[in-house]
């Protein structure tokens, strides 16, 4: 079921006109934050016996023609068989939660442990477990806080993202791109690409929000998410998550702000703060307050702005710190950078005696004012020289542990690495680079290869024979970003 919800709020844009059925069309309609069950009629709502997925799409097609539609019945919608699906779309050879409970395990009484999850989950006497905080290493030497959930926990927070995805789908906007279906961070990229070269883009902000998973504020989720879902159920579910806390080495501890990176319902929850905080804002200060052009990229809380006034981008930046801050969030100083850039940065800095433009990073490339042959300026994407050290010495580290492996195991797994790096940054413009990072890798294969033993008798000839009989070649993987992004939009823009 779903209701008609109105209220104030300082977060939303006035209603602007939208295109309803097209895919990456931006959509924004007017939105307060709701302040409870609004007092206007409801509407009949779904009906027992529906299909699964019959069901949804009446959930999105309401949420899609209704922008103020709050959803008063969603937890019925996580049956035993969405919960099945969602186990089947689990990674086996995951780590294991707090509970130390494997896939495998679990999957031994498939039906009734689901069964029982099913029954716990309506009931509500379902409660989570708190995460166990692991930590990755980052591209910057730091550590990467993750929380591991029980496996139970995973099983319904899947579930429970693919019906609230039904509707956020429909609510999200085009330049959105982070841990949405059928988007990847290279659909972010293409898009960033062609927003550069064709529209006025001469500055670019380069900036960078500061622990935002960690500084999320539960409070202000709580009311942006009020502002569509009805379900006191399903608020309370999402609620226990954010509340779980967690542990680390034996000891338990509360989460009062934040959501846990690598649960399956922190993206999602993370997209639904940064689309009230962020999107709407930005989205309604470049159509109201910007003399100029401006573009917007964002994957998950990775974002780039382009501005064709410099003095747009100034009042867009301080504006920024002021809204962030209403949300108990800030912009990291020394990652937060506004540089001149575009198709006239190197002419015009040359005029002023200046070197060539200042380069930026977004989602693992280095994007750099370049030129063609014949001159006609050209964004050139490398590989972040940080990333691939990283990456890197994470190989040459794993090739120590494996040295006295057969070689055609080492090959195919070394195989595997040098295919996803491939698959990743082997774009248009970055041959070199992907060919730099497979000629090390071959490197470092030697060298352990020859410390297997004092005498080896690895010369070149026979390594590169190896090498050819195991490594795939380094070449371009991916389109031009205009091809792929017009194919793909059929010529309306997500940066719009």
């Amino acid at each position: 079921m779903h209701e008609r919800g109105k209220s104030d709020s300082p977060v939303v844009p006035a209603k602007l006109p939208n295109n309803t059925g097209l895919p990456v069309a931006e959509v924004v309609e007017e939105r307060g934050l709701a302040k409870g069950n609004a007092a206007s009629k409801t509407r009949p709502g779904l009906r027992a016996g529906m299909s699964a997925s019959s069901a949804l799409d009446r959930v999105r097609r309401v949420a899609q023609n209704d922008r103020e539609a709050r959803f008063t019945a969603l937890l019925h919608h996580v049956d035993v068989d969405r919960l099945r699906a969602a186990y089947g779309a689990l990674n086996p050879r995951a780590a294991t939660g707090v509970d130390g409970v494997t896939w495998r395990a679990y999957g031994q009484d498939l039906e009734g442990n689901l069964r029982d999850l099913h029954g716990r989950v309506q009931r509500g006497s379902y409660r989570p477990r708190p995460s166990r905080r692991a930590y990755i290493p980052k591209a910057d030497g730091r550590l990467r806080p993750l929380g591991i959930a029980a496996l139970e926990d995973k099983i319904l927070q899947r579930a429970v993202v693919e019906v609230l995805n039904a509707i956020y789908e429909t609510d999200f906007l085009g330049f959105s791109y982070g841990f949405r279906s059928g988007r990847s961070p290279h659909d972010a990229l293409d898009a960033l690409a062609v927003g550069i070269a064709r529209r006025k883009v001469n500055w670019v902000l380069d900036a960078d929000l500061r622990d935002f998973f960690t500084s999320l504020d539960h409070g202000w989720l709580q009311k942006f998410l009020e502002h569509r879902i009805a379900d006191r159920r399903m608020l309370r579910l999402l609620g226990k998550w954010l509340k779980a806390g967690v542990i680390e080495n034996g000891i338990w501890s509360e989460t009062v702000q934040g959501t846990p990176q690598g649960a399956s319902a922190s993206p999602l929850l993370a997209n639904v703060y940064l689309h009230y905080v962020f999107d709407l804002w930005a989205d309604q200060w470049r159509r109201q307050h910007a003399h100029g052009d401006v573009i917007l990229v964002r994957y998950a809380d990775d974002y780039i702005a382009g501005f064709e006034h410099e003095d747009d981008a100034r009042r867009f930046l301080a504006d920024l710190r002021d809204r962030l801050a209403t949300f108990c969030l800030e912009l990291a100083p020394e990652k937060t950078r506004l540089i001149e850039f575009g198709r006239y940065a190197a002419e015009r800095r040359n005029a002023r005696g200046l070197g060539k433009p200042e380069t930026f990073g977004f989602l693992g490339f280095t994007h750099i004012c370049a030129k063609t042959r014949n001159g006609r300026f050209s964004l050139k994407r490398i590989t972040n020289s940080k990333r691939m050290r990283a990456k890197q010495h994470q190989v040459k580290d794993e090739l120590k542990r494996r040295r006295h492996h057969p070689i055609p195991e080492q090959g195919q797994w070394l195989a595997s690495v040098v295919r996803g790096h491939l698959a990743y940054y082997a774009v248009p413009g970055n041959r070199d680079a992907v060919a730099a990072f497979r000629s090390q890798v071959t490197r470092d294969w030697h060298e352990a290869l020859r410390r297997r033993s004092q005498r080896s008798r690895l010369d070149w000839t026979r390594m590169n024979r190896i090498e050819t009989r195991w490594l795939p070649p380094a070449k371009i993987m991916h389109p031009y970003p205009e091809k792929r992004f017009d194919a793909r939009t059929q010529g309306r823009s997500p940066v719009r």
